[in-house]
């Protein structure tokens, strides 16, 4: 898989293999220097962030085969990129995201809080208050 790091500076999980994500297509939010948009944040899509992105001209509903890119739904796990996530955050449209399965590369455009606040596997010590993962974010 991946010999990268997480957030949480431990190993790399797989973000998704149905479909198969990351910028390399091997299921890991996985960088390099040919990934120039940071292809490293774990999602969990949600219909809101979808909308937003394809609002914002990042259209990750419409499928493009050229690109081996399936076009997502609700619920697909998937390596976005990570300032687009984050914009998505600042206008109220975050998704939940994987801490383990999202590269350390991340943080150069996201800051740490942000990804705590939103992630599925927060460490048990975060003691932050987090509003429901059922609710609207």
């Amino acid at each position: 898989m991946s010999d990268q790091v997480n957030v949480l500076g431990g190993p790399m999980d797989p973000c998704g293999m149905e479909p198969i994500t990351g910028y390399l297509r091997n299921g890991c939010c996985d960088t390099g220097p040919d990934d120039p948009t940071s292809h490293t944040l774990c999602a969990i899509l949600t219909e809101d962030y979808i909308a937003f992105q394809d609002a914002t001209d990042n259209n990750l509903s419409q499928p493009e085969p050229a690109k081996r890119f399936p076009g997502l739904v609700p619920g697909n796990r998937w390596c976005v990129i990570a300032a687009s996530w984050y914009a998505a955050y600042k206008a109220g449209k975050a998704c939940p995201i994987v801490l383990k399965a999202t590269n350390k590369q991340a943080l150069e455009h996201v800051p740490l809080e942000a990804l705590l606040e939103f992630g599925v596997d927060r460490p048990a010590a975060d003691h932050r208050h987090v509003s429901n993962q059922q609710g609207t974010r």
